[in-house]
């Protein structure tokens, strides 16, 4: 019955958005607007129920007055039965006992029935007792713990990874629950350590605050900010699997339209363009743009003689100035008021009193369209984007040492760098460092319109190539009736084009990521800590209202310009206006494996209380020396032992930055790694990775290289080692040659 409803709404959705998407009616901007909404939220209707199909019902609920109600990723209604309830989506308030009930706490329910589905199988079936009259003495115990589907839980986080991060819809605990379920207003910040499923948890809030609020947030949407493209992969399925697709996924690095910034950078470089201290470096790069000349500028102009001196350029600027508007808009502004005072400055020479307003007016449009005057306007207050601003400041030492005095010289010499040349690719001349300040220049700057107006000529040119293409196909039919109308002789090239436009829809999702002005609905940033306060400057301008998810971890700061506490990160955008939720327990790291990360926890900050773990794998973690001879044939054997340990799961190797591709080309060279892989493909059996690309990542085994020299490549390294160390869900195995670090002394000498 439930996948007889499930289909038949499937196909009621699809042939829906086929006539939204094939109505030839529509022709308004307004209806159009109408119409691509509608497209869009049919679109992420049916791909919901696409989804569904994978564990469409995952759990049941008897109520003491003898109700049962199923539970499952949609709601759906019985239609030939006065449409009763057959499915609650798992988001609904009625679904929440689910989640929250316990035997202390049964919430008038009886009994939670858990189902395990394969497709459309019922492979297992969990039933778990709500009445403590019900219960056992080993239950009660249990009952205490906080979990709720314990059995089901476990049978989860012990499955073996696949590389890609799944949803955890059927087993969401109470404390994550209340999170999920909060109000979408204000800054939310989650904190937990490792393996308490913050990630999980932002994702599936995401999903809920969709369901909750679709008419304000399937309009603006959901950006989801991860650390690294790897991270973005590895999350890639999770809200899809729900059914959302009105989110948007980047990282810092692709939060500007058109750039997935792929330049190299030095930690200490990208921690200095992190700070705060740079707003005010290119908002004053921004006004020294904006000049007077030294020396009076002399033109002739229609034979009469036109001086641009310092005062009269200074008045023009200053009018631009005071109107507030950014650097491109107040450039109109400046070129019309300066043409007003040389206009003025004419007239006066050629003698004032025998010209009217209208002779004046003539005057200032001969001076608008002389080349000399547009070439001396253009030199004293440029049109400039973002990207010119920035490559003039670093490639002009003078320049940045005018702008950037507030910065020592010592630190001020690292933003120095040459032009990129027009050979490198655009991904290629900026790091994930630039794009705040690229982010931040576009903010003063605005827009001329020249950019939008070139966007929108080159699309419409594309569309008429590929319009032109399609006639001329047709053109080409042989079988073609000479006496028969051609399409050519009814529709030309332009015309077809303009129709494929308006026939043409984005979702909100693609609307969003092409717009830097795009303001979300709610904004969910994942190891929030690591961002830089000139990162959380360009975030904070695509939540105005503050609708925001933060979660991390403040032990697991890596970065040199990250957080050392959430009131540093956020007073300067909303003081003390924002809520702290903490996620207690660990889902992922056995015992015998956070018994050592929590030494390195107290070594971070003895404050922080360490997240308690729900379960033991009977694997303790090990340590080897490496020799000094035979070392890569050991590192090979015990990479390759973890893989076979594991069996169908996932090996990370996390290595010291340095040590990264040598490691890769041993393993490959071994038959361990598939070179013709991609390196951080997480569907491999083994990968190798940086701790730094590791972040929010979980593997079944872990294999940790050189942990002192971790330790010693960042300001950082015990934070790094930290994340290290809480990456694997079974097993955990150090290789070193240095000394190992006795922070790491619980680990037993293998």
């Amino acid at each position: 019955m439930l996948y007889e409803q499930l289909e038949d709404r499937r196909r009621d959705t699809a042939k829906r958005l086929h006539d939204a998407l094939h109505d030839e009616t529509v022709g308004t901007p307004q209806a159009l607007t109408q119409r691509d909404a509608e497209v869009a939220l049919l679109a992420d209707r049916l791909a919901g129920l696409r989804a569904a199909e994978h564990g469409l019902a995952f759990g049941r609920l008897d109520a003491d007055d003898g109700e049962v109600r199923y539970v499952g990723r949609i709601g759906l209604l019985d239609e030939q039965n006065e449409y009763e309830p057959l499915l609650m989506d798992w988001r609904a308030p009625a679904a929440r006992p689910f989640y929250t009930a316990t035997a202390a706490s049964p919430e008038q329910m009886r009994r939670r029935r858990h189902l395990r589905t394969r497709l459309r199988t019922v492979v297992a079936i969990d039933d778990e007792p709500l009445n403590l009259a019900e219960l056992s003495d080993e239950e009660r115990a249990r009952a205490g713990s906080g979990l709720t589907s314990e059995a089901a839980l476990l049978a989860a986080v012990s499955e073996a990874r696949t590389g890609r991060m799944g949803d955890i819809v059927a087993t969401i605990q109470g404390e994550q629950d209340r999170i999920i379920r909060s109000k979408p207003s204000g800054v939310l910040v989650v904190q937990g350590g490792p393996g308490t499923g913050k990630t999980a948890v932002a994702l599936h809030r995401a999903a809920y605050l969709l369901y909750t609020h679709r008419d304000r947030l399937a309009r603006r949407g959901v950006l989801v900010v991860g650390p690294t493209p790897t991270f973005l992969r590895y999350i890639g399925q999770v809200l899809p699997s729900l059914g959302e697709t009105s989110v948007v996924l980047g990282t810092v690095a692709q939060l500007y339209p058109g750039l997935d910034a792929r330049r190299d950078e030095d930690r200490a470089t990208a921690a200095l363009k992190g700070r705060a201290d740079m707003a005010p470096v290119v908002a004053a790069a921004v006004r020294d743009r904006q000049q007077v000349p030294r020396a009076p500028i002399e033109l002739v102009v229609e034979q009469q003689q036109v001086v641009l001196d310092r005062d009269t350029v200074a008045q023009a600027r200053t009018r631009a100035r005071r109107s507030r508007k950014p650097h491109n808009e107040a450039r109109r502004i400046f070129r019309k008021e300066l043409l007003r005072l040389l206009a003025q400055q004419v007239a006066r020479r050629v003698g004032g009193d025998l010209l009217d307003r209208r002779d004046v007016e003539d005057i200032r449009d001969e001076l608008s369209e002389s080349p000399d005057v547009r070439r001396e306007l253009e030199l004293l207050w440029p049109t400039l984007s973002p990207e010119q601003l920035l490559t003039d400041l670093f490639a002009d030492r003078r320049r940045l040492n005018s702008v950037a005095r507030r910065i020592p010289a010592a630190e001020r010499v690292l933003l120095e760098r040459a032009a990129p040349g027009e050979d490198v690719p655009y991904d290629r001349r900026w790091s994930a460092a630039d794009v705040a300040l690229l982010d931040e220049a576009a903010e003063l700057l605005g827009d001329d319109g020249a950019a939008q107006a070139a966007a929108e000529a080159a699309a419409l040119r594309e569309e008429v190539e590929y319009a032109q293409g399609v006639l001329d196909v047709l053109d080409l039919e042989e079988d073609l009736d000479p006496e028969l109308l051609r399409a050519t002789d009814i529709i030309d090239a332009d015309r077809l084009a303009e129709r494929m436009q308006v026939q043409r829809y984005d979702s909100t999702a693609e609307r969003a990521a092409a717009d830097r002005e795009w303001t979300y609905g709610h904004v969910i940033v994942d190891e929030a800590q690591e961002l830089s306060a000139m990162a959380w400057r360009m975030i904070m301008r695509r939540a105005p209202t503050r609708s925001m998810t933060l979660v991390g971890d403040i032990a697991q700061t890596g970065d040199r310009g990250g957080a050392g506490s959430w009131h540093e990160v956020l007073s300067p955008f909303v003081e003390r206006r924002w809520r702290l939720e903490q996620l207690t327990v660990n889902y992922r790291t056995p015992s015998e494996i956070a018994d050592v990360a929590d030494d390195v926890l107290a070594e971070i900050d003895a404050s922080l209380q360490p997240p308690s773990s729900v379960r033991s794998t009977g694997e303790p973690p090990w340590a080897t020396p490496l020799p000094g001879t035979g070392a890569d044939e050991l590192v090979v054997d015990r990479v390759r032992a973890e893989r076979d340990a594991v069996g169908t799961g996932r090996t990370a190797v996390l290595v010291p930055s340095a040590r990264v591709e040598p490691v890769r080309e041993l393993l490959a060279g071994a038959g361990v790694l598939d070179p013709e892989v991609d390196a951080e493909e997480l569907d491999t059996p083994v990968v190798v990775l940086p701790v730094t690309a590791a972040k929010g990542l979980e593997f079944d085994a872990v294999v940790l290289l050189e942990p002192q020299e971790m330790l010693d490549e960042s300001p950082r390294g015990i934070n790094d080692l930290y994340v290290a160390l809480t990456r694997a869900t079974q097993r955990l195995g150090v290789l070193y040659t240095e000394p190992l670090p006795p922070v790491l002394k619980r680990i037993g000498r293998r």
